[in-house]
């Protein structure tokens, strides 16, 4: 490559790519995580923008930051911080977002159409969405979690994630991702993004 006569210091990095970790829940961890969810309440998902309502069909409920759900928190951001060393090196300062526990029902279709988690106000902090299977890829039909990688459609050039309970999928808030359509079952699984100050 030629060289710029203009220049900042940089470095390079792997911006287009994800992580995962296998089985990095045990089945003890998951029993735990379903008996305490169920105490919590449900709500409607939404999107950043409300004439997109249907792009996105879910319930969801949102984890407290407690002493209960502190050992959750704590192993979501070890893991980011292995995947991010490996990866990206971005400037991460916190996770100040509440883990968002969701479930996508067969019974409406459940989904989220092609998006990026990064937006407008607070979700502009966002550098790292880290999800966590917690179905048995047995107990549901559809509902893979997609990655575009650019091209002339979408429905081309798309990266599937592994489904295996406990899986931890991490990767850049800025790629455009998808969940298909659950046509049979229930698909449930933890979403937290981790970030800081705005892109740097």
């Amino acid at each position: 490559m030629e060289q710029s006569r203009y220049n900042f210091p940089t470095r390079t990095n792997s911006p287009l790519e994800w992580y995962y970790f296998e089985s990095a829940f045990s089945i003890q961890e998951l029993n735990k995580i379903e008996q305490d969810v169920a105490t919590l309440e449900y709500q409607r998902a939404s999107t950043f923008t409300p004439d997109h309502v249907e792009d996105r069909k879910s319930s969801i409920k949102w984890i407290p930051q407690n002493e209960q759900w502190d050992w959750l928190y704590h192993k979501l951001m070890q893991l980011a911080l292995v995947a991010n060393k490996e990866l990206w090196e971005f400037d991460l300062q916190s996770a100040s977002q509440q883990i968002q526990y969701t479930e996508y029902n067969s019974n409406e279709l459940g989904k989220y159409e092609w998006h990026q988690d990064i937006g407008p106000n607070e979700a502009s902090s966002r550098k790292i969405s880290i999800t966590v299977q917690l179905s048995d890829d047995t107990e549901y039909d559809g509902g893979d979690l997609c990655f575009w990688n650019g091209g002339p459609s979408l429905d081309e050039n798309v990266d599937y994630a592994p489904k295996s309970v406990g899986n931890v999928v991490i990767f850049p808030s800025y790629l455009v991702h998808s969940v298909k359509p659950v046509t049979r079952g229930i698909r449930k699984s933890f979403v937290i993004w981790i970030g800081g100050n705005t892109f740097r």
